[in-house]
C-alpha cells in the first residue's frame, strides 16, 4: 500500500502531542477512536471504524516515541503506512486487544507510568481489562487534550483540507450542472459520487440531496424523487482523505425560483459575508454568531443554533459559532460555516456551507470553486 504524501508530511502532529503530554505531566498519550488514530497516526486503519471491537491504538510518549497496536488482519496495512513506527499485533481469534496494548505500554517503559488515554471512547469492560493488565499504571482522560490539539491545524493539514474543500465544491457544481428537470435526486447523487472519486477522494460522508419539499429536511440522502420546475435543491457532501473531511453545501433551483426564494437567499448571502468578515483571531465564537443573527433575524424565521463549527477528523468539532461559543478563535483553525434556513414557511429550505480557515489577518475561503452569490440554476 503506497504511503500518501500527506501521511508522510503530517509527522508534526505526534511531535505536538508529545509536547502536550509533557506539559500535562503525562508519560504518554494513547489515541483509541478511529478519528484520533487518523489524526495522530496520519492514516485510517480501514476496518476499525466498521467494527467497534476491532480495537487499535496509537501511542506517543512524552519523549516522542511512537507505537501502534492493531488487529492481525490490519498488520500489513499498518506497517506499509507507518514503516517507521513500532507495531504490536493482537490475534483477531483468540487474542485480546487490551492485553496487547498493555504489553506495548510495558515495552515502552510505561507499566507504572501516568498514561493519558481516551476514556470517553474506551468501554467499561475494556478499561477494566487494561487496568488489570497494568495495575501500577495511572490512566488519565485525554479526550479534551486531543480535542484541543485538533483545533489548530498544521500547514499540511490545512493543505489537505483546502484540497478536500475544492473536491467537494467542484463535485457539487458539476453534479448540479449535469442534471435537469425530469432527472432524479439519484441522478444528482450519481454525478456527485463520480465527481468526488474522479478528483481523488478516498470516500465521502453524509451526502445530502434534498429537493423540493425535502429541502426542508436537515440530513437526508437521495431518493427517486423527480426534479420539477421551481424545485429548490440543497446538495451537500463531505469528501474524505486519510480520515479528514471537508463539507460543502450549495443551493440550486430548477428553472425559475418559487416566490420568496430569492429574497431568502439574498439574506443568506449577506449573512455569509458578515460571518466571514467577523471570523478573525481573538474574536469570541459567540460574537460571530451574533453578527449572523443580526442579519438573519430580518427574515423572521427560526434560526439555527450555530452558524459554524470546527472540522477535521470529525464532522463537527469545537468551537461552535453559536450562543454558547465561549472560546476565542485562533489562527490555524478550520471551520465549516453555514448560514441556512430549514423551515422557511414556504415549502423549501436553503443553505450555503463553505470551508474557511482562520488566518492571522482574518478569514480565508477554502471552498472557492463555485460562486454562491446567486442561486445555481438547473435547466428546467
Amino acid at each position: 500500500m503506497p504511503v500518501h504524501p500527506e501521511t508522510t508530511a503530517r509527522r508534526e502532529i505526534p511531535r505536538r502531542l508529545a509536547a502536550r503530554a509533557a506539559e500535562a505531566g503525562l508519560d504518554a498519550v494513547v489515541s483509541l477512536s478511529p478519528e484520533n488514530i487518523a489524526y495522530a497516526a496520519g492514516f485510517v486503519i480501514p476496518s476499525q471504524p466498521l467494527m467497534r471491537w476491532r480495537h487499535a491504538a496509537h501511542v506517543v510518549t512524552a519523549d516522542g516515541r511512537e507505537a501502534i497496536a492493531c488487529v492481525d488482519m490490519e498488520e500489513t496495512t499498518v506497517r506499509a503506512a507507518r514503516p517507521d513506527a513500532r507495531v504490536s499485533v493482537w490475534a483477531e481469534f483468540g487474542g485480546n486487544a487490551m492485553e496487547c496494548l498493555a504489553g506495548l505500554l510495558a515495552d515502552l517503559g510505561l507499566a507504572g507510568g501516568k498514561v493519558g488515554i481516551e476514556l470517553g471512547y474506551l468501554s467499561v469492560t475494556d478499561h477494566a481489562q487494561l487496568a488489570a493488565a497494568l495495575p501500577k499504571a495511572a490512566f488519565e482522560p485525554v479526550d479534551d487534550l486531543l480535542a484541543r490539539a485538533r483545533q489548530l491545524k498544521t500547514p499540511d493539514e490545512l493543505e489537505l483540507l483546502t484540497r478536500l474543500s475544492r473536491i467537494s465544491d467542484k463535485a457539487i457544481g458539476d453534479a448540479l450542472g449535469a442534471v435537469r428537470a425530469g432527472d432524479t435526486e439519484m441522478d444528482i447523487a450519481a454525478a456527485l459520487t463520480r465527481g468526488v472519486y474522479e478528483q481523488g477522494a478516498q470516500q465521502f460522508k453524509l451526502m445530502i440531496v434534498a429537493t423540493g419539499e425535502r429541502s426542508q429536511l436537515p440530513n437526508v440522502g437521495p431518493t427517486t424523487r423527480v426534479l420539477e420546475p421551481g424545485d429548490v435543491c440543497r446538495v451537500e457532501i463531505f469528501s474524505v482523505l486519510d480520515g479528514y473531511q471537508a463539507g460543502v453545501c450549495r443551493t440550486a433551483v430548477v428553472g425559475d425560483p418559487p416566490p420568496e426564494a430569492e429574497r431568502i437567499y439574498k439574506n443568506l448571502v449577506e449573512c455569509k459575508y458578515l460571518v466571514r468578515d467577523a471570523i478573525r483571531p481573538g474574536v469570541r465564537a459567540s460574537a460571530v454568531y451574533d453578527a449572523f443573527l443580526g442579519k438573519f433575524e430580518e427574515l423572521g424565521m427560526p434560526p439555527i443554533a450555530f452558524v459554524g463549527h470546527s472540522i477535521g477528523v470529525n464532522l463537527h468539532e469545537r468551537p461552535y459559532l453559536g450562543p454558547q461559543g465561549d472560546q476565542d478563535l485562533e489562527a490555524g483553525m478550520v471551520l465549516g460555516m453555514e448560514p441556512l434556513v430549514y423551515r422557511s414557511g414556504f415549502g423549501f429550505g436553503m443553505q450555503i456551507k463553505d470551508m474557511v480557515a482562520v488566518a492571522e489577518d482574518g478569514c480565508r475561503l477554502l471552498s472557492d470553486v463555485t460562486g454562491t452569490d446567486e442561486l445555481f440554476r438547473i435547466e428546467a
